[in-house]
């Protein structure tokens, strides 16, 4: 069974978070949410409190295929800020395995220096923040083994790529097919 690690940091972007976490789990994709605090507890950007099954230190990420990061302020700026995440994106990359970034949170990955000669895309009042990378403004764009998204207004279409991606085209059609989505 596929795993996927969807990191919480305070302030978090809630639709961007917990879409992609219910889509996963629709297409029976094995999802942990990972708060990145010392509380199982993240508060989202906008006063919804999310209670985590593990904290970042207790969590084998190696066990993990994929890593996905929410957008959101402070979250964002949160999550660039935790030397445990950005080690973890870091080794993801580096080991082919995915990571997944929506919104703002793709700098996380720029800041990272992954992002130099990729195809992306991102929330708009961020793509000053990202060098080196080819900016595209379509939903959701994978290249290699990173998946970037632009927002909350595309938080299911990038839900449905990771479905693709981890289990296969069938199943992304099924689940869209499932909740009515064109």
């Amino acid at each position: 069974m596929k795993k996927v690690c969807v990191l919480l940091a305070d302030g978090f972007e809630e639709i961007e978070a917990l879409t992609t976490v219910d889509l996963l789990r629709r297409a029976k994709i094995y999802v942990d949410t990972v708060s990145i605090t010392e509380e199982y507890t993240v508060h989202g950007a906008h006063g919804i409190n999310v209670q985590t099954e593990d904290l970042f230190e207790e969590v084998n990420f190696a066990e993990a295929d994929m890593v996905v990061l929410p957008g959101g302020i402070p979250g964002t700026p949160n999550l660039d800020a935790h030397e445990g995440v950005r080690r973890v994106v870091n080794d993801f990359f580096q080991e082919g395995k995915y990571v997944a970034a929506i919104c703002a949170a793709p700098t996380v990955l720029g800041n990272l220096g992954i992002l130099k000669g990729k195809r992306i895309t991102c929330y708009p009042s961020v793509e000053n923040q990202i060098q080196g990378a080819a900016i595209t403004r379509t939903p959701v764009v994978a290249d290699g083994n990173i998946i970037t998204s632009r927002g909350v207004g595309t938080a299911i279409d990038f839900a449905l790529k990771l479905i693709e991606v981890l289990s296969g085209s069938e199943k992304a059609k099924e689940i869209a097919d499932s909740i009515l989505y064109d």
